[in-house]
């Protein structure tokens, strides 16, 4: 069985900066997508990939890496620990991401 190395969080986050695409998107309470203090709606962006870590050593790892494009051409991501490490408990951000992903299947 071949077996191919796993990536790291770091690797990927590395990744996307040599690619110019390490913008972090953030998601408000209200569901609007945020960078650099410009807000987008959930129609203007698209989930372009995911990046899941399982932690198999280490349960700490286990999170998501969503790699975004938005309408106006601004690439990044939104990194999320999920299980009992969220950082979003009930304020939103999985239903943001769920619309997004449900916008993205559309286009």
């Amino acid at each position: 069985m071949i077996r191919t190395e796993m990536n790291t969080i770091t690797a990927v986050l590395n990744g996307l900066k040599v690619k110019r695409q390490d913008n972090e998107f953030t998601i408000n309470d209200q569901g609007m997508i945020i960078l650099k203090g410009k807000s987008y709606s959930q129609p203007e962006i698209k989930i372009l990939k995911m990046y899941r870590f399982e932690g198999d050593s280490d349960p700490s790892d286990e999170a998501i890496i969503y790699l975004i494009q938005a309408n106006d051409g601004t690439m990044g991501y939104s990194l999320d620990a999920y299980g009992m490490y969220t950082n979003h408990v009930n304020d939103g951000y999985a239903d943001a991401i769920h619309k997004m992903m449900f916008h993205t299947s559309q286009i």
